[in-house]
């Protein structure tokens, strides 16, 4: 639905296809904000920590208010102690949308699936995805230019340098010969 982001933006996104057993944990997750804490269906995904004063006149947790956060660094905090709990190294919250690009990428075909799942992401240009996500791992980036190289070439051995030189020579506008 609408996602409210900084400077009071907001966006309409769907559930990325990441799989039935992530988005039944996110099922799940929104059942119980709603049915056990009674949050409404505007409360955010991930609400703030709601804090009383205990009974050592200290601050301390009480469950969670309907309020949204307003930095993100209670948010990695989260993330951080979640993660050591579970043994597995540290990802910041940030670097599930870097993930979410690369799936994008992966399974995109057309610009127009892109340019979807960029808004999705809440990109309001293309462009912003690709320049602040769109970073292509090093071994990743080998694999497909060698399967480029293999898969469009004439013989399947590799691009035709003379088909290149031509093309080029074409576009700037000097005749060839062959």
């Amino acid at each position: 639905r609408d996602v409210k982001t900084k400077f009071s933006k907001s966006f309409t996104t769907g559930f990325f296809p990441v799989g039935d057993e992530v988005r039944d944990i996110v099922v799940h997750w929104v059942e119980f904000l709603q049915s056990d804490l009674h949050m409404s269906s505007n409360a955010p995904l991930f609400p703030k920590t709601k804090m009383q004063l205990g009974s050592d006149h200290a601050f301390e947790t009480a469950g969670l208010s309907a309020e949204h956060w307003s930095t993100a660094a209670p948010i990695r905090k989260i993330f951080k102690a979640a993660f050591a709990v579970a043994d597995l190294p540290n990802y910041n919250p940030h670097s599930f949308r870097n993930t979410l690009a690369a799936v994008g990428e992966r399974l995109c075909q057309t610009a127009e699936e892109f340019k979807s799942w960029s808004q999705n992401l809440g990109h309001e240009g293309v462009l912003t995805t690709f320049y602040s996500y769109g970073e292509v791992q090093t071994v990743r980036q080998v694999e497909l230019i060698q399967g480029l190289g293999m898969s469009r070439g004439k013989t399947g051995q590799g691009v035709d340098a003379e088909e290149i030189a031509e093309a080029v020579l074409r576009r700037m506008g000097m005749q060839t010969n062959g």
